[in-house]
């Protein structure tokens, strides 16, 4: 029986990492095991500015991506907390319509709260890095043009 709160959970605090893919469909979850790529991309960059500054040109493509894989992270959060009783069962616990598993209760709530106020912060912050670096780059070769 897999419980809607706990995937919702799962999908908040581990989903960088692939945790929710791997209590919904197993260990042998192609994407669970993918899912760590990109975090791990946008760790390197988030190391790579840390050590090598702000002018890091690779740091500012690869940050953006870590953003983007909590952002998607707490958006699936979102989704298997606002998943109706009756199609969670349906998909996740076949055979069992009523089973008090697939029940939104408080502790779902707070997953689907907590997921839209960090995931909407990290994807916002993600594309105003995105743009930052996009017109930094911009101005930069503007001077160029007019020297």
């Amino acid at each position: 029986m897999k419980s809607k709160t706990l995937a919702a959970w799962l999908a908040f605090l581990g989903g960088p990492i692939g945790l929710h893919r791997f209590y919904l469909h197993g260990l042998g979850d192609k994407l669970g095991w993918l899912l760590p790529l990109p975090t791990a991309i946008g760790a390197y960059g988030v190391l790579r500015m840390a050590t090598l500054g702000q002018n890091d040109g690779l740091s500012w493509l690869l940050i953006p991506v870590l953003g983007f894989t909590f952002a998607g992270c707490c958006l699936t959060a979102i989704v298997y907390g606002l998943t109706k009783p009756e199609e969670w069962n349906a998909r996740f616990n076949p055979g069992h319509p009523d089973a008090p598993q697939g029940q939104t209760r408080w502790a779902t709530i707070w997953a689907i709260v907590f997921s839209l106020m960090v995931g909407a912060g990290t994807l916002l912050a993600s594309i105003a890095i995105s743009f930052q670096h996009y017109f930094e780059s911009q101005v930069e070769e503007g001077r160029k043009i007019s020297e």
